[in-house]
């Protein structure tokens, strides 16, 4: 493979483990905030009504960051049927082909992010609750952990390829 593929394949490796192992500490900071929760509700009898949500907004950025680590460690979801049975060259053959569709489909996620992006900042979108958060953190997070997916997708659409020719990255 050119050394500018191979290049390529590190950089998007690097990067997705660096944002995916921080990705995986915001666990912690999700269960802090359930805590401080429920000891304000449950102790102290002064409920929060910001920390569920709160949660829910670390949560979704934990899996939308952490989404182009768990491909690289190929932990996603997959339907194994019969692909499990395959050797380990067809399956990079299959993978080759179905990364078309995928990296179409993150394009296609990457446009309505970037438009969501924009209305929420253009309008000051705000979530519809007692708490009452801006959305645009969590937007930019979001098109963040798409771009991230598609240097990912790239990524290893060309470790798929180098395994078909018989090559590895």
């Amino acid at each position: 493979m050119p050394k500018c593929i191979v290049y390529y394949v590190k950089f998007a490796d690097y990067i997705s483990t660096k944002f995916g192992r921080l990705a995986m500490y915001t666990v912690f900071l999700m269960i802090a905030v359930l805590l401080l929760g429920a000891f304000t509700r449950n102790i102290l009898n002064i409920p929060l009504s910001w920390t569920v949500e709160m949660a829910q907004f670390i949560i979704t950025g934990y899996y939308i960051v952490g989404g182009a680590y768990s491909m690289q460690l190929k932990d996603h979801v997959r339907m194994d049927l019969l692909y499990d049975r395959f050797s380990v060259k067809t399956k990079a053959k299959i993978d080759v082909c179905t990364n078309f569709f995928l990296v179409f489909y993150l394009f296609t996620l990457l446009f309505g992010s970037i438009s969501s992006t924009m209305y929420a900042i253009e309008y000051g979108q705000r979530n519809f609750s007692q708490w009452n958060p801006s959305m645009i953190p969590i937007k930019l997070i979001m098109v963040f952990g798409i771009i991230l997916m598609i240097l990912q997708s790239i990524s290893t659409f060309f470790k798929d390829l180098a395994t078909v020719r018989g090559v590895e990255i």
